[in-house]
């Protein structure tokens, strides 16, 4: 549903992808309109800023006019030219190479009829910067160019002709002022619009990260869900079913299954709540702590209440295991056991935890064979185990074992996550 929402239009792109994954569009229209143009229509007009450049450029002007006696007066003609000059900068933000041509246009008629010199510059500035930034740098420098071509038109070659009568040729140092008024400008629009990419490359890592927190938080809070429920929906439902068939002929053991599925309901809704705080008070530490190889004994007081008789033992030297891993351990042990009550005809399983030189393996082996119908689960639960396994570095196999039974062995390292502890 998200990825068919409209998304809202942003600023005309020069450069941007929209046309890049389809082809360019015509050369006419990229260099005429700019090949995102189709994408800013709902670009709001800049109407506060052009009106008050408008206001400084006709004010500006003015001035200037009363400084340089030499050159033709304003008239209607020349409040027309910086007028539309300045107003065609409304749609810089739609389509900025129209702006900047049309701009350098205006320019370049105000003074090739001889109007005086002044603010009229601003506005090619303005459109010139409104260009670059959005991308199309090509078409701002042949904007500039064509300005500064035509200048040198006008004022070294096309004078004798054009207004105002007497007039004479340009000093060509005004010409090299020009040249790095352009190429200043320029420079800054070429800042600003690296710096604009920076930040959204920024804004764009950013967002992709919070999306990777979001997502493996939410996995990892479906993973506990999943093992918590399983395992005492497991045992619940054994106990369930040995109440209702001997609740009439040996009312005493249904008593005690009863009292066995209160005790895994419980314990089940103790956690489910502890993992429901942690989302509702995100960044509080758990009121209790998290479950760990500590509580291999009340797993196997569950399945034996299940029926299952788990068998555990314990080689190398024991120690402290980093809290993830001492998690991942408990749940990899407790989902396979599940898996054994579920799936499994076997009344016995054995649980082998090796504390080897860098790694934690567990190993847990049934007798089989496969219990038939429909046992229940959503099939997750190698899944889980395996992302467990991988969020620590370490693996899963899992499988039947050529003497008959299923075997599922886990490899946890302990270095990595002992080094980054320490």
């Amino acid at each position: 549903m998200a990825a068919m929402e409209k998304q809202s239009p942003g600023p005309a792109r020069c450069d941007g992808p929209s046309w890049r994954q389809e082809g360019p569009p015509p050369l006419p229209r990229r260099w005429v309109r700019g090949p995102g143009d189709e994408d800013a229509r709902a670009v709001r007009l800049p109407w506060p800023s052009t009106a008050a450049l408008t206001v400084f450029v006709l004010a500006g002007s003015h001035f200037a006019a009363h400084v340089q006696t030499g050159r033709a007066p304003l008239d209607a003609f020349a409040h027309g030219l910086l007028v539309a000059g300045c107003g065609v900068l409304l749609v810089r933000r739609r389509h900025p190479v129209v702006a900047v041509f049309a701009a350098s246009a205006a320019v370049m008629v105000y003074l090739g009829a001889g109007y005086p010199y002044g603010p009229v510059f601003l506005p090619v500035m303005v459109g010139c910067f409104a260009a670059v930034v959005a991308g199309c740098r090509r078409q701002a420098w042949a904007a500039i160019a064509m300005l500064w071509l035509g200048h040198l038109l006008v004022a070294h070659w096309l004078y004798r002709w054009l207004p105002p009568a007497g007039d004479g040729a340009a000093p060509w140092g005004q010409e090299l002022g020009i040249a790095a008024w352009a190429v200043a400008i320029i420079a800054v629009a070429e800042v600003v619009r690296v710096r604009r990419e920076q930040w959204a490359r920024e804004r764009a890592g950013r967002a992709a990260a919070a999306k990777r927190r979001a997502d493996e938080e939410r996995l990892r809070i479906a993973r506990e869900l999943h093992d918590v429920l399983a395992h005492s929906i497991s045992v619940i439902n054994v106990q369930a079913g040995v109440g209702l068939a001997l609740l009439d002929s040996d009312p005493e053991q249904a008593r005690t299954a009863l009292t066995t599925i209160k005790s895994a309901s419980k314990e089940a809704l103790g956690e489910v709540r502890q993992v429901l705080e942690t989302l509702r008070a995100r960044g509080e530490a758990p009121r209790s702590p998290a479950p760990g190889l500590d509580r291999l004994p009340e797993l196997v007081e569950q399945a034996a209440s299940a029926g299952l008789t788990v068998e555990t033992t314990t080689t190398g030297r024991r120690g402290a295991l980093p809290p993830g891993t001492d998690l991942a351990a408990f749940r990899i042990v407790q989902e396979a056991l599940t898996n054994v009550v579920r799936h499994s005809a076997a009344r016995t399983a054995r649980v082998e935890v090796a504390y080897e030189r860098g790694a934690l393996v567990l190993r847990v082996d049934d007798e089989g064979p496969a219990s038939g119908g429909d046992a229940g689960g959503s099939g997750n639960g190698l899944i889980g185990m395996r992302e467990r396994a991988a969020a620590l570095g370490g693996t899963i196999d899992a499988g039947p074992v050529p003497a008959g039974g299923f075997r599922v062995t886990a490899r946890l390292p302990l270095a990595a996550e002992a080094k980054e502890d320490a």
